[in-house]
């Protein structure tokens, strides 16, 4: 069974799921190098110290995956000195201002009409699916990147769960990393100190109970059936995964070569 390397990585007290995915293991005995891609959820709220490290990194290019809504609701990322910052708005997982209105703001008779009885669940995997068929172009300009001049790397989006953990998915499959292995790299998203923090209005005692907490799970969990619904809908709609970075995203074969050599020991 694959075993992701253990991270040692400081948790940072303003940016949530930060990790270096360094260590995943390829199909053919390489590993992804570490200190060359790495994801997280925004970066709007970085702290001085959270800053300093992130600038200690070497980062050449910031990938923000979040939309409009998301960078008012959140803020704009913090300003690191040298690094590029590429904004390349994805789906949002919950597609909608309103219905993220109705995540923070509805009463319970409204979150039970749109996420009970599966409906949360039913929502993520239909937008992983539609991201991987519908955002090719941004998908092929992120390995594109990669493969110039982009590393080291760190994307993310809002929680650094969906959108961050499609493109870093993609951009795995790329490298022909393990599936197994990340599918263990994207449940880390899971983990108590990396999960993004829900924002609902009203008192702690109506916003936060079990059944509200129960409802939003969906959105907020990272769940295998969603990266297996993308896995899915590569296979069903370009045949398999060469076929999709050839066709799909228009990765050259020497792109490829070049993105192996810059990411993978």
């Amino acid at each position: 069974m694959t075993q992701q390397v253990p991270s040692t990585e400081p948790e940072l007290a303003g940016v949530r799921n930060f990790r270096d995915v360094g260590g995943l293991p390829t199909v053919d005995g390489r590993r992804v190098r570490h200190g060359v891609l790495f994801r997280s959820g925004h970066l709007a709220h970085a702290t001085e110290d959270d800053a300093a490290f992130l600038a200690s990194l070497g980062l050449h290019t910031v990938f923000d995956f979040r939309n409009a809504a998301d960078q008012q609701l959140e803020g704009p990322d913090v300003e690191l000195p040298g690094v590029r910052n590429v904004n390349l708005p994805l789906s949002d997982p919950a597609d909608g201002a309103e219905f993220w209105k109705m995540v923070r703001d509805g009463d319970l008779d409204q979150l039970r009409g749109i996420l009970a009885d599966g409906k949360g669940a039913a929502r993520m995997i239909a937008s992983y699916r539609s991201i991987v068929k519908e955002r090719t172009a941004e998908h092929s300009r992120v390995l594109r990147a990669l493969a110039e001049d982009s590393v080291p790397a760190l994307m993310h989006c809002a929680a650094g769960k969906d959108r961050a953990g499609i493109s870093i998915a993609v951009t795995l499959l790329a490298l022909g990393v393990e599936r197994e292995a990340i599918v263990v790299d994207y449940l880390e998203s899971n983990a108590k100190h990396r999960r993004y923090k829900v924002r609902r209005s009203g008192s702690a005692e109506t916003a936060y109970t079990p059944e509200v907490m129960e409802l939003l799970s969906p959105l907020f969990d990272a769940r295998a059936e969603y990266l297996q619904a993308a896995f899915e809908t590569i296979e069903e709609t370009w045949g398999g995964v060469d076929t999709y970075l050839h066709q799909g995203l228009g990765l050259t074969p020497e792109s490829r070569d070049r993105l192996r050599e810059r990411l993978l020991d």
